[in-house]
Order: C-alpha cells, then structure tokens, then sequence
C-alpha cells in the first residue's frame, strides 16, 4: 500500500508516521524544497499545485491520496486531479467547507443548540477574536474591554470576517469522529496543554475527565457528524468552563498531534481508519491496548527546554524519527549531534501517568546535561 500526502507540514508529519506504523510506503507531495516531513517519508516530490500545473507528470503508483494542507484552491485542484487519475482520496469537501469557516460552524452549534460560548456583544468582556478562516491559533487576539476592542478595530466595528465571541479559560480537550453516513464512531477523548500564544503544547491520553463528561462530548461528536453527514475524519475541540463543556470549534480533516497520542494511548490508527474506508474496506476502529500516552513539543535552545505548541515544529526543517531518544519512546526531531539549537515532539508511554512522569524527568535531566547519544536507534 502506498499513500500520496498532499502537504509535508504538520498534517503531513502526522500523516507519514501514522501510515507507516500500518506498515504502508509514503509520497510526500510539496512545494517547499525541505518541508518538516521530506526526511519521514520513502519518496519525496517537489511540486507547486496549481491551475497550471495541477498534478506532477511523473509519480509514483499510489493507492489513495491524503490531503495534508488547509488551502481551499489547491484542495479543489487535487480533488479534480484524483478524479481524473481515478486516484481515491481520503477527503470530505462538503465536511470540510462547514468547518474550515469559524461563522459557519459556530452557526452550525447555534442550529443544533449545542453549548458554545456566547457570541459578542451577548457577552461581557474578555472577548476573544478569531479568523473565520485560520488554522489554531493563528490570529487569535482577546480583549479585556471594549475600549482595547474599538482602539483595535476603528469606528466602532469590527470585520465581517472574524469571530467575537466570549473568551472562556479552562481545561481544553478533544475528540476525533471518524465514518460515512449511517455509521458514525467516537475515538479517545484526549487532555490539550496550551502555551501563551494558546496553541496547543501537550496531547496526553487518557483523559482525566469524568465518564458522564466523556459520553456528553462524543454524543456532542455524533450530533455534528450526523448533521453534516461526514465521510471520514472530524476533530471536535471543547474547554470546560463552570463544570460544562463548550463547543470550541470542528475541523474535518485530519488534525495533528492528537491521533499520535491516540495511537500510544490504545493502538488505533487513524491514518489506516481512513485508508481502509476510502479503499472500501473494513474500517470500524479496533482498540489493541490501553495505555497512558503524553506528547510534547520542545525547543532545547540557550540552555533551556521551552514547552511550546506546535508552531514550532515547522521552523527547523527537515524532521527526523528517532526511537529511545534519551529515554522517550519516540522523538520527531530536528536533533543533529553538535546542534544547539533545535526542536522536538517527544513520545513517551506507560502504564500509569507516575511511569510516564518518571520518563519525562529522566529524559529532560539527559538532555539539560547534554548527554545525547547521537548513536541511537533512528527510524527513517
């Protein structure tokens, strides 16, 4: 089996390690020379999708093809190449065209009376302002009072294409639903750590929320994927606020850093779930194990480890798998021998979150002492 990712970032990233831990062959698709996931994959192909040039003229056969990108044009290109080459692809428009707009997807919540936080100016302060249409935490902006709000936006009025909306604090937490119209499953709900820029740090599985919470946010999942009659893969985000979870937004496509931990925590691959359902193929998630997961990125730079989100894992390019790196289960890295500066996702599993703290202390004191062993087990 081999699959095409479309897109060699974070999506991309997520895509390669979880196709080949189901044993399949990867071709990453990119325009960038040296995107994160070009050293994961076992074929690389440089190429800017576009009108004009919509699909490369040589490539190598592959079974179905992964879009790993957010960009609408280049999705619709691909979407009209796989039709042509008669290629399946692992994507769901209709899905993704509701979620990809906050407006639309916060009206969807609104359709289907669902707790979500209360839209401006039916709230009090802080707001916090979103991009209709951005990835994470790209563009995200909070305001403690109305005159910092209008200081911002000028005459008193904000842009059409923005959400504003109560700014809630609290634990965060997700969940992926994964089917085809009439068959719907609800995967591990995971815990989400945030840095201060609020992009998303730390995914650790299980949750610790309680089991009522649990079935109220996958009954949550379940509405939603039933309303827009989802055809594959869809992340929900929710954060607690006064004992109640609160819609934070949907994405219909395959999201990073959760389905790794998902994959630790209890064997179930989402990449395969959906090789399997596009290929027609038995696909109903099978759980191997059930164990304690926790992924982090770090930057190591100027003596220190910094606990960041996920942005910075783009920023140091070509990313490598390395297993047993001093004591992780598995690291994504940037790491070379000699380098100062560089970044890391960093894997650790156990039987019980005392194991998992135990690797992480271990592993970090290893690494602020600079005993790194630039032998070790690497997976390419």
């Amino acid at each position: 089996m081999r699959v095409a990712v479309i897109g060699g970032k974070l999506q991309g990233v997520e895509a390669v390690y979880l196709a080949k831990k189901a044993g399949w062959k990867t071709l990453v698709i990119d325009k960038n020379q040296a995107p994160p996931a070009k050293d994961l994959c076992d074929d690389f192909l440089e190429f800017e999708i576009s009108s004009l040039h919509p699909f490369p003229q040589k490539f190598p056969q592959v079974d179905f093809i992964l879009p790993a990108i957010e960009d609408t044009t280049v999705l619709a290109i691909v979407k009209k190449w796989a039709k042509k080459a008669g290629i399946p692809m692992a994507f769901d428009f209709n899905a993704y065209t509701i979620s990809c707009s906050k407006l639309t997807s916060d009206a969807l919540f609104r359709k289907l009376d669902l707790p979500a936080p209360a839209p401006w100016p039916k709230c009090g302060f802080p707001v916090v302002i979103k991009p209709d249409q951005a990835s994470g935490s790209v563009g995200v902006e909070i305001f403690e009072d109305a005159k910092s709000l209008f200081t911002r936006f000028k005459g008193n009025r904000h842009p059409d294409n923005v959400v504003v909306q109560e700014y809630l604090e609290g634990p965060s937490y997700s969940l992926e639903v994964v089917g085809k119209k009439g068959e719907y499953r609800t995967l591990q709900v995971t815990d989400l750590g945030m840095d201060d820029e609020y992009d998303c740090n730390r995914v650790t599985a299980p949750s610790k929320l309680p089991e009522s919470k649990i079935n109220q946010f996958k009954e949550m999942g379940l509405v939603i994927a039933k309303e827009i009659q989802l055809e594959g893969i869809m992340d929900v985000e929710v954060i607690m606020k006064n004992d109640e979870l609160k819609l934070l937004e949907i994405d219909a496509r395959l999201p990073s850093q959760t389905p790794i931990a998902v994959y630790w925590s209890t064997g179930i691959n989402m990449v395969e779930i959906l090789g399997h359902m596009t290929l027609n193929k038995t696909w109903a998630p099978q759980k191997k194990y059930d164990q304690f997961a926790c992924l982090e990125h770090i930057k190591v730079c100027d003596g220190e480890i910094l606990f960041l989100g996920e942005h910075i894992m783009p920023q140091d390019g070509s990313l490598q798998l390395k297993s047993g790196f001093c004591g992780a289960d598995e690291a994504i890295t940037s790491f070379k021998p000699g380098k100062e500066k560089w970044v890391a996702t960093m894997i650790f599993s156990g039987d019980s979150q005392d194991e998992i703290n135990a690797k992480r202390r271990h592993c970090y004191l290893k690494i602020m002492e600079g005993n790194l062993n630039p032998f070790e087990d690497q997976i390419n």
